[in-house]
């Protein structure tokens, strides 16, 4: 095992904020989710290295009413626990604007791959990134963020506590405040856990924002309602000393996790950007092994503070799972966990079984440039260099109707790379969005058949379309596109880049359908 090292990430692509947790020798993560459906995408380990993805916590549309949400509001940071045969996820919902509406509410489940229950708000649990802690001695314990009421900079966050009562799953008691950043003028505190070790509480923090001042701090008592005291090398994992375009950036947002082998390892969020700073990918999750130093606080391995492209494996048993096929053929009647939709279906716009082997989209007035529910079913782009194809089988029969495959940000920023209908042929057009204004970049006239392969290529700064009758004569489309539109730097959103299939009326009514006989993506 000495020798042996795995890379960061440990999650590629769009998987923020990660919470974990073991039972016994398995464990169990969970990361943000934001607009996309189904919601907090929940994974498996035995090896910490290895994870397979088991379920969502968020998986009936019931749920929760994801109307109106733009994409970087919805699901945002999770923890996950377990306690005495229960796992309990809590979660922030934002529906209204980032500094409006907040909800925080707990789901639970007997099988971590789900079913989960329906949400249970917490009366008066304002703030976000709320966690659960359950004490020795059979108390639950509430730990969130809040904004101070009379701030004195901006950003002046804190961090407090208060008991739940474990049947109603609601306050009692009073707050206590665990934190208030001006104690270290620290800003925009977030994202607390609460760990018991050798006598302490130990509260792990975000604070410094969510980007390059992004960074993980620590504080302790023996008592766990205060008074905390900080650690003497806050922050104890931080980049922002570093260039944000060094290998990875922005790191922040922890959780930690004890091995059945005595090890500890943190699992937070980080980019890779590359030139200028931008990153399509969005935040990933990495891992980075921590100890327990002379003085009773926790230091990062390396002795620095820095989150590595390679470490050392964890002393566990390696358990690998199966490859996951690139080519998804659509023989299931339900989706594949990889894909999403942009809020939970309002409308059944797509159905794997009305033409077995087929997804078929329904074209539905929506549009994906706006906020809505559209004919969108995609995954998460988890490379810098990536391929993406698939073949469709369409045929417009109105200047309204389009199908064809979307690489999107948000509804603000997209490439639209779609056949569709004018004056009577067909054609095959490529737009781009930026900014909220959608462009047409060029147009092809295509031949009467109806069955089309269209293909996207991702060279980190670049994207290049291509289009053909034929799997093996791919015709280059456009090249050499500007990927930064779909940076989150661009956009200062809270997502990644997502890559799918997509059709559209345009706010017409259609019974038309577009049928993708598969989808593969494979990246470097």
């Amino acid at each position: 095992m000495k020798n042996k090292t795995f890379s960061n990430p440990l999650l590629s692509g769009f998987y923020p904020d990660p919470s974990i947790c073991r039972v016994g020798d398995d464990y169990y993560l969970v990361t943000s989710s934001f607009v996309y459906y189904p919601g907090l995408p929940i994974f498996h380990s035995k090896d910490l290295i290895h994870w397979e993805q088991i379920g969502h916590g968020i998986h009936r549309p019931d749920q929760l009413d994801y109307k109106n949400c733009e994409t970087s509001l919805g699901l945002w940071a999770p923890s996950i626990r377990y306690h005495n045969g229960t796992y309990y996820i809590i979660n922030t919902f934002v529906s209204e604007g980032r500094e409006a509406r907040r909800d925080n509410y707990i789901i639970t489940a007997s099988n971590p791959a789900g079913p989960w229950s329906n949400p249970i708000f917490v009366e008066g649990a304002d703030g976000i990134d709320s966690s659960l802690f359950f004490d020795d001695d059979g108390s639950v314990w509430y730990v969130g963020n809040f904004i101070c009421s009379e701030a004195l900079y901006e950003g002046h966050h804190g961090i407090y506590l208060n008991e739940l009562d474990p049947d109603t799953l609601q306050f009692k008691g009073p707050r206590h405040i665990l934190w208030d950043g001006k104690m270290t003028q620290s800003k925009w505190i977030e994202a607390p856990h609460l760990y018991k070790h050798d006598g302490y509480y130990y509260l792990l923090v975000a604070e410094g924002g969510t980007f390059v001042n992004h960074s993980v701090m620590m504080a302790r008592c023996k008592n766990i309602s205060g008074d905390y005291e900080v650690c003497p090398r806050n922050p104890i994992v931080t980049h922002r000393h570093r260039p944000l375009v060094n290998d990875i950036s922005v790191v922040g947002h922890a959780d930690i996790v004890e091995t059945q082998n005595g090890e500890w390892w943190m699992v937070l969020l980080g980019v890779r950007p590359y030139e200028g700073g931008h990153y399509n990918l969005g935040r990933e999750t990495f891992m980075i092994p921590i100890f327990w130093a002379e003085d009773g606080w926790p230091m990062t391995n390396n002795e620095t503070g820095l989150v590595n492209t390679t470490e050392q494996v964890p002393n566990l048993p390696s358990t690998l799972y199966p490859l996951t096929n690139p080519t998804d053929q659509f023989e299931s009647p339900e989706l594949a966990m990889m894909w999403n939709t942009i809020h939970p279906p309002v409308k059944n716009f797509f159905s794997l079984t009305e033409r077995p082997g087929f997804l078929r989209l329904h074209l539905i007035p929506e549009v994906i440039t706006e906020i809505c529910n559209p004919a969108f079913v995609g995954r998460r782009q988890q490379h810098k260099v990536f391929q993406a194809k698939t073949v469709m089988e369409f045929t417009p029969q109105s200047e309204y109707e389009e199908a064809g495959i979307v690489l999107i940000q948000d509804d603000r920023f997209n490439y639209i790379f779609v056949v569709g209908y004018d004056n009577g042929i067909r054609v095959l057009r490529l737009f781009k969005t930026g900014f909220g204004t959608r462009t047409l970049l060029k147009t092809v006239t295509l031949n009467p058949a109806s069955r089309l392969y269209l293909s996207v290529q991702g060279h980190t700064d670049i994207y290049s379309f291509y289009y053909g009758y034929s799997d093996q004569e791919m015709l280059l489309f456009a090249d050499n596109l500007d990927a930064s539109l779909l940076s989150s730097a661009v956009n200062e959103g809270f997502t990644g880049t997502y890559i799918g299939m997509y059709g559209s009326s345009n706010k017409d009514r259609s019974s038309n359908y577009a049928d993708f006989d598969w989808f593969q993506y494979w990246g470097v």
